[in-house]
């Protein structure tokens, strides 16, 4: 025993333990921003989509209705194509469906780090308990290689979210947690 009560082991654990917070925090705050992402882009693909399609619509019925309409007709044809042309560079839907799959990687990684905080980490042997700290970090870290950075909107919104409580449970009101 040291002088302060604490043995090394015990200290050991409760920096295992801080760092699993930390973990579970940052993916928290990188879920959040991920599905702002998504919902960015899907913003972007529907206010593209819809009017160049709705444009090629009526472009295509101008020009078979109305033999005066072809100059009508052939506008509205170039600024459907416009649309398409930044819809397809831009890529929207992609991107949309990446940062969905990206959030959805850091709820997993934040949910398995809280798991493990809270269920296993008082029964682990240390060395156990940090192999599983260094496995989750490296799977956050490869995530953070392929995750798509968010904007400082998404990160406004997704704090704003979390803030609000977007990432409490009902359960945690009741249930006492061992890391407090």
């Amino acid at each position: 025993m040291e002088a302060d009560g604490e043995t090394d082991d015990t200290r050991r654990r409760k920096a295992i333990e801080a760092e699993f917070k930390r973990l579970e925090e940052s993916a928290m705050y990188s879920a959040q921003m991920q599905f702002e992402q998504t919902k960015q882009w899907r913003g972007v693909n529907l206010g593209l989509g819809l009017p160049a399609s709705l444009l090629a619509a009526v472009a295509g019925t101008t020009a078979l209705v109305e033999s005066t309409g072809r100059v009508a007709a052939g506008i509205l044809a170039l600024a459907s194509a416009g649309f398409g042309t930044i819809l397809t560079t831009v890529n929207a839907s992609h991107r949309m469906n990446q940062a969905a799959a990206a959030a959805n990687a850091y709820l997993e990684i934040q949910t398995a780090a809280r798991q493990a905080r809270e269920i296993d980490l008082p029964t682990w042997p240390l060395d156990e308990a940090r192999n599983a700290l260094a496995e989750l970090t490296a799977r956050r870290d490869e995530q953070n290689k392929t995750a798509e950075p968010p904007n400082r909107r998404s990160y406004r919104r997704a704090k704003a979210n979390i803030d609000a409580g977007g990432q409490s449970y009902v359960a945690d009101e009741s249930t006492p947690t061992t890391g407090q």
